[in-house]
């Protein structure tokens, strides 16, 4: 009788243990359509690299179901983060596309509710230089024409981006800060209203996405690129550096998917596996290119090391900037 007792109750013990393991989250994840929030408005580098990235995701080799994308955009991106942060799901069928540095620099200048703490980032898919744009027929025909100006009618040189605390801020400070000379940035709602707003006249310039920038280049002149080194889809383009001014690689424009802190650690894992072998589709890569997208394929650990690492810089970038 104790034998069969000490039988029965071992086979409950595994059962329990077996029940427990096939009872794990992942294991039917994703139970549905996978919502990706992006905070840019339609049409933007953010919100058409986002598409194609998602392209094939309800491949069965991947999540086997779709990612369908909800624009929430203003401010710079804040206002879609808050609202996942606060509203959306911890089942894992709630992502949003981060954009970094702008995330990181908003959480530090502003109270928000996210930071660089509050996101899973599951890989990211590319980088994107800033670029300095001006209308076809501007009198700047090179920074310098631009920077003489600005030397002569302090803050008369208007610039503008897609919000405040994105790298388009993020370049404009530092190209103030190394020039010596005061300029009026204007924040718009996205990367496609800026060039808009460029292209019409109502900015002198603007910095914007290589991405963006690259789709209407034959409306614009492109004056130099905020970057340590030439892009390869703008080899003709100099960056800040070579003309001789202090800016950067600080404002490139990171991009990926994250979850929200909250969601189960076995979603997020089976999820951060899935993602960056989704970006090296055949398919997505190609889209990316004819579309002039950078590309830049992280996986999660890589991705969390970067974040914290910009955490550290931008803490001390923006305190020099903002003096």
């Amino acid at each position: 009788m104790r034998r069969l007792l000490a039988t029965l109750f071992c086979a409950a013990m595994l059962f329990g243990a077996t029940s427990a393991q096939a009872a794990s989250p992942a294991d039917a994840y994703p139970s549905g359509p996978i919502s990706l929030v992006v905070c840019y408005t339609p049409g933007g580098a953010t919100d058409l690299q986002a598409r194609l990235s998602a392209l094939v995701a309800q491949d069965p080799k991947y999540f086997g179901q779709p990612i369908v994308i909800l624009n929430k955009p203003g401010a710079g991106g804040r206002p879609g983060w808050n609202w996942i942060m606060e509203r959306g799901s911890k089942d894992g069928l709630t992502m949003t596309a981060y954009n970094m540095p702008h995330f990181i620099a908003q959480s530090i200048v502003n109270k928000t509710k996210f930071s660089v703490d509050t996101f899973e980032p599951l890989g990211n898919w590319g980088a994107d230089p800033a670029v300095l744009i001006v209308p076809k027929d501007s009198k700047f025909k090179n920074v310098a024409d631009l920077v003489a100006f600005a030397k002569e009618n302090p803050g008369k040189v208007t610039i503008n981006g897609a919000g405040l605390y994105v790298g388009h801020h993020i370049a404009t400070l530092q190209l103030q800060k190394a020039t010596g000379v005061k300029m009026s940035y204007i924040p718009e709602k996205g990367g496609t209203e800026a060039i808009q707003n460029v292209l019409g006249g109502k900015v002198m310039a603007g910095f914007n996405n290589l991405a963006d920038v690259y789709r209407s280049q034959d409306r614009l002149t492109i004056l130099a690129i905020a970057d340590v080194k030439r892009h390869e889809y703008l080899p003709d383009v100099p960056t800040l550096q070579e003309l001789g001014y202090n800016v950067d690689d600080a404002s490139v424009n990171f991009r990926g998917y994250a979850l929200p802190k909250g969601v189960d650690p076995s979603i997020v894992d089976k999820a951060a596996k899935i993602v960056p072998v989704m970006f090296h589709d055949p398919e997505v890569v190609k889209r990316m290119k004819d579309s002039g997208s950078p590309m830049l394929i992280m996986d999660r650990a890589l991705v969390l090391e970067m974040f914290q690492k910009k955490q550290e810089t931008l803490k001390a970038l923006l305190s020099d900037l903002r003096k």
